[in-house]
C-alpha cells in the first residue's frame, strides 16, 4: 500500500494482538508455555506475619510463610466456602483460613476441618490447590505447570560472579502485556535513542553512539551484541536472553574512555505477566560491596523502570517505563513496521512461538529440560579494547561485527 499524506480515516481498523504470543490464562497456548518454566511469584521479604496475594498467569494465589519457615503458594479462595486466604491465618503447618479455621499444608493438603464432629474425616476428602516453590537468593519461586512435567530449576552462571554477591533487588509493575516488555531486552538501537538522543543522557554519553548490531542464538538463548567505536577503542555490549522471559544486563555506567577487561551481569530480570495486561518485573543484582548500598538502595527500580514519576516529566523525559507500556495495552504486531534494528525482537518472538508450539506438540520447550544442577553459560558483558583506526567506514563496520562476534565465540 503506497503511503498517502493525511490518510489517518483509511487507517482507523482496529487489529487483534497475536493471541498465540500475549494470552497467558490458564489452557491457552502462551499460558501452558509460560507455566512450563519456574517463575517467582514473591519477594521473601515481602512475607510477613500476614499473606500476600498475588496474580501470576491469570491466576488469582495466596503466598505466605508458615509459622515452621516453610513457603506456600495456594490458590486464593477457601476450598470450603471461597473465602480469600489473604485473610488466612500462618500456622505451624500451612495456613488456617480465618472463616472456619479449615488447615491447608503448603501442599495443598487439608489438615483441620475443626467444625466437624469428632472422627470426621472429610479433611481427607478435601484438597486446595497448591504449587511447589523454590526460594532462591530471597526471591521465591512457584511451579504453575502439570506436576510431572516439573523441570529442574535453572542454574545460571551469572548467579556467581567473583567479587559481588547476589542479592534480591527491585520489584515493579507496567500496566501492559509481558511480550512487549521482554521485546525491549532484544531491541538495543533504543538505548542510543530513548536512554541518550530522544530523552537525554539518562545513562552515559557512550550510549548515544548508534551501535553497530547483531544477534547471536546462544545455548542459553539469543543475545545481542551491541559494537561501538569511541576514538581508538571498540565498546562491546553484550546481554542475554533467556527463555521465556529472563534477560540479564551490566552497569548503565560505561564512559568507554580506557580499555578494560569484561564486566559481568549485574541485573537479572524476569518480566512475569500477572495477567495480559499486567506485567511485574523481578530483579536479582549482583552487588560489588565496595560500592556500599543498603538493601533498600538495591531494591528500588533503575530511572524511568517504573511509574513513580509525574506524567508531565515522563512525557518531558520518557523511558523505558513509557515507551513499552505506551504501545498500547497489549502492542498490535500486525500494525507495525519492522526494521533491520528489529531483527533481534524477531528472534524472540520466534523463540516463544517455538516454544509454545512445543508445548501445544506435547515436546518440551527449549530451556526447560535441563538438567538438574547443570550450569547454564551466559555471555553479557560490557568490554573495551583498544585497536587501530580503520581506514574506510566499510571496514570499521566489519571490525566492529567481528569484535563484537568473537567476544560470544
Amino acid at each position: 500500500m503506497t503511503p498517502q499524506a493525511f490518510d489517518g480515516y483509511n487507517r482507523r481498523a482496529l487489529v487483534a494482538p497475536d493471541r498465540e504470543l500475549t494470552e497467558v490464562g490458564p489452557g491457552t497456548p502462551g499460558g501452558e508455555y509460560l507455566r512450563r518454566f519456574w517463575q517467582p511469584v514473591a519477594f521473601a521479604r515481602d512475607l510477613t506475619e500476614t499473606p500476600l496475594r498475588v496474580r501470576i498467569l491469570g491466576e488469582d494465589l495466596v503466598v505466605f510463610r508458615d509459622r515452621g519457615g516453610r513457603v506456600g503458594v495456594l490458590h486464593l479462595h477457601c476450598a470450603h466456602r471461597g473465602t480469600s486466604l489473604e485473610f488466612g491465618i500462618p500456622v505451624e503447618h500451612g495456613i488456617r483460613c480465618c472463616y472456619h479455621g479449615w488447615v491447608y499444608d503448603v501442599d495443598g493438603r487439608c489438615l483441620e476441618t475443626p467444625g466437624e464432629p469428632p472422627g470426621s474425616r472429610l479433611h481427607e476428602r478435601v484438597c486446595q490447590g497448591a504449587y511447589p516453590t523454590h526460594e532462591f537468593t530471597g526471591l521465591v519461586f512457584a511451579y504453575l505447570g502439570p506436576p510431572e512435567r516439573r523441570p529442574a530449576f535453572p542454574v545460571y552462571d551469572s548467579y556467581a560472579v567473583p567479587g559481588f554477591t547476589l542479592m534480591p533487588a527491585a520489584k515493579f509493575t507496567l500496566p501492559c502485556n509481558w511480550l512487549q516488555v521482554k521485546d525491549n531486552s532484544m531491541d538495543p538501537v533504543h538505548t542510543a535513542f530513548l536512554h541518550a538522543l530522544s530523552s537525554g543522557y539518562q545513562f552515559t554519553e557512550a550510549f548515544g553512539v548508534v551501535p553497530e548490531l547483531d544477534w547471536v542464538t546462544t545455548d542459553a538463548g539469543m543475545v545481542y551484541i551491541a559494537t561501538r567505536r569511541v576514538g581508538d577503542l571498540v565498546w562491546v555490549r553484550v546481554c542475554d536472553f533467556m527463555p521465556p522471559n529472563v534477560h540479564q544486563f551490566t552497569r548503565e555506567i560505561e564512559e568507554a574512555t580506557a580499555a578494560k577487561p569484561a564486566s559481568r551481569p549485574v541485573i537479572i530480570r524476569w518480566a512475569v505477566p500477572n495477567d495480559e495486561t499486567s506485567t511485574t518485573n523481578f530483579e536479582l543484582a549482583q552487588v560489588d560491596p565496595a560500592w556500599g548500598l543498603t538493601a533498600e538502595q538495591v531494591a528500588q527500580p533503575g530511572f524511568g523502570q517504573s511509574g513513580d514519576r509525574s506524567y508531565a516529566e515522563r512525557q518531558r523525559f520518557p523511558a523505558d517505563y513509557d515507551a513499552q507500556s505506551s504501545q498500547r495495552t497489549i502492542a498490535v504486531h500486525d500494525l507495525e513496521h519492522l526494521a533491520s534494528t528489529d531483527r533481534g525482537v524477531i528472534m524472540l518472538r520466534r523463540i516463544v512461538r517455538d516454544g509454545i508450539r512445543a508445548v501445544a506438540c506435547g515436546e518440551e520447550p527449549y530451556g526447560a529440560g535441563r538438567p538438574e544442577g547443570k550450569v547454564i553459560r551466559t555471555f553479557t558483558q560490557d568490554l573495551v579494547v583498544r585497536v587501530a583506526p580503520a581506514p574506510t567506514a566499510d571496514e570499521d563496520r566489519r571490525l566492529l561485527r567481528a569484535t563484537g562476534r568473537q567476544v560470544v565465540a
